[in-house]
C-alpha cells in the first residue's frame, strides 16, 4: 500500500499554484498563445521595418532630420529635331478627267480600249452608229453641188450681160437683176456648205476621244449599248498619268506644313515607299471632323492606285527645342504643364506647350528653354510647392 506522509502532501499543493501561472493568465489566456502572438506582432514589426527602408532608398531619404522623396530630374538643354507628321488617306488620280457623249448619242458600235491602257490625246474611246448621219451628210453634199451650180450659171448671165451692155442691148437696170441673182446663188452655196459642215461636225462628235494624253482607269460602256448626251460618264482618264494622295491631318498640323514639303507615300499592300511633293494645302477645315486635307502629288507607278488607301511621312523644318519624355509632361483642364525644381529644391508647376512627337520625346515649343530642372517621372504624385532631394539623370535625346 502507497501512504503519502503530510510533508509530501503539503509540497504537492504548494506546486500546483505554480503551474497554473505558468499555463494560463488571470483571464484564463494561455501563456503560450500570448508568446506566439508577441513573436508574430514582432515580426510584422521587422517586415514593416524593412519596406519603409526599401521606400526611403528608392524614393526617400533622411535630410536635416526630415523624409524628403528622392525624385529624378533631368536638365533637357537644346536639341534639333528634323519635323516629321504621320498621315493616311486615299490615293487618286492628280487631274481625272471624265470622258462623256458630247453629241447626239446613239448607239455604241465599237470600244477599242481597256482600263489601265494609255491613251493619247485625240485618240478614239468608242464610236457610235452614224448610218443616219452619213446619209445627212450625203444629202447636204449634193445640195452643195446644186447650190454651185445655180452660182455658175448666174455668173455666166452676168457676165454675158455685161458684154451686151455697152452695145444698148441691155438696160442697166437688167444687169443689175443679174448681179442681185449671182450674189443670190453664191450665198446659197455659202449656206449649202455650212449646213454640210455643221453635220459632219455632229457625226464627228459621235466619236468619244481622249482630250489629253493619260492613263485610263474606268470604262463604262460595251459595245451595242445605247448612249446619249448629257452628264453620264463613259470612260475616266488621269491627266499625264499622275496621281495624289489625300492625305488628311488635324488643324494642328495642317498649320505645320507647307506647299513644296516632301513626303514618304507607302500604299497598302505594299512595302515600297514613292517620294512625293505637297502640291496643294486645303483652305478649310471639316467642322465635323476638325480635319483637313494636304494633295500630295505622285508620279505613275503601277502600285498607285486610284482609291487605295496609304500612310504619308511629312518631312517638316528643323526645330531647336528641349525635348522631354512623354512621363515628364503632366496634363489637366488647363492644359499641359511640367514640375520644375528650383534652388530650393522645391517643384513649381510650369505651363508648357507640346509641339512635335518624336520617338526620343516631345518637342517643348514653349514654356521651357532647357536650363530647367524638370521632374522625369513622378509628377503626378507630387504637389507644387513640395521640397524633394532631386536626382539628375541624362535627358532623353542623350
Amino acid at each position: 500500500m502507497n501512504y503519502e506522509t503530510p510533508l509530501e502532501a503539503e509540497a504537492e499543493d504548494a506546486r500546483a499554484p505554480e503551474e497554473d501561472a505558468v499555463t494560463a493568465t488571470d483571464d484564463g489566456v494561455p501563456r503560450r498563445k500570448l508568446i506566439f502572438l508577441a513573436i508574430f506582432a514582432g515580426v510584422v514589426l521587422l517586415v514593416v521595418a524593412f519596406l519603409i527602408h526599401s521606400g526611403r532608398d528608392s524614393g526617400l531619404s533622411e535630410e536635416d532630420g526630415s523624409s524628403l522623396p528622392v525624385v529624378s530630374v533631368l536638365a533637357p538643354g537644346m536639341t534639333s529635331v528634323t519635323g516629321q507628321i504621320n498621315a493616311t488617306g486615299s490615293l487618286a488620280a492628280r487631274r481625272e478627267m471624265p470622258v462623256g457623249v458630247v453629241g447626239d448619242g446613239g448607239r455604241v458600235v465599237s470600244v477599242p480600249v481597256e482600263p489601265g491602257q494609255w491613251v493619247r490625246r485625240g485618240q478614239v474611246l468608242a464610236v457610235i452608229d452614224r448610218s443616219v448621219q452619213s446619209q445627212q451628210i450625203a444629202s447636204a453634199a449634193a445640195q452643195v453641188a446644186a447650190a454651185k451650180a445655180d452660182a455658175d450659171l448666174a455668173q455666166s448671165n452676168l457676165d454675158r450681160a455685161l458684154k451686151l451692155v455697152d452695145r444698148g442691148f441691155i438696160s442697166k437696170a437688167d444687169v443689175d437683176r443679174l448681179t442681185a441673182t449671182r450674189d443670190a446663188a453664191v450665198a446659197r452655196v455659202g449656206v449649202a456648205r455650212a449646213q454640210l459642215g455643221e453635220l459632219r461636225a455632229r457625226a464627228a462628235r459621235l466619236d468619244i476621244l481622249t482630250p489629253e494624253a493619260g492613263l485610263l482607269l474606268t470604262r463604262n460602256v460595251e459595245p451595242g449599248q445605247v448612249v446619249s448626251g448629257g452628264p453620264t460618264v463613259l470612260f475616266s482618264v488621269a491627266k499625264a498619268g499622275e496621281m495624289e494622295l489625300l492625305a488628311r491631318l488635324s488643324e494642328e498640323d495642317l498649320a505645320r506644313i507647307r506647299v513644296g514639303q516632301t513626303a514618304q507615300v507607302i500604299p497598302v499592300g505594299s512595302d515600297k515607299s514613292f517620294t512625293g511633293q505637297i502640291w496643294q494645302v486645303s483652305p478649310v477645315i471639316d467642322d465635323q471632323t476638325r480635319q483637313g486635307t494636304a494633295r500630295i502629288a505622285l508620279s505613275y507607278a503601277p502600285e498607285l492606285r486610284p482609291g487605295g488607301f496609304a500612310s504619308a511621312t511629312i518631312q517638316g523644318g528643323t526645330v531647336v527645342a528641349p525635348l522631354l519624355p512623354e512621363s515628364a509632361i503632366q496634363n489637366d483642364e488647363q492644359g499641359s504643364f511640367v514640375f520644375v525644381v528650383g534652388k530650393d529644391n522645391k517643384v513649381a508647376r510650369r505651363a508648357v506647350k507640346t509641339g512635335l512627337v518624336t520617338e526620343q520625346g516631345i518637342v517643348i515649343t514653349d514654356g521651357l528653354n532647357g536650363k530647367e530642372r524638370v521632374v522625369y517621372r513622378a509628377g503626378a504624385f507630387l504637389s507644387a510647392g513640395e521640397k524633394i532631394k532631386p536626382k539628375l539623370v541624362k535627358p532623353a535625346a542623350e
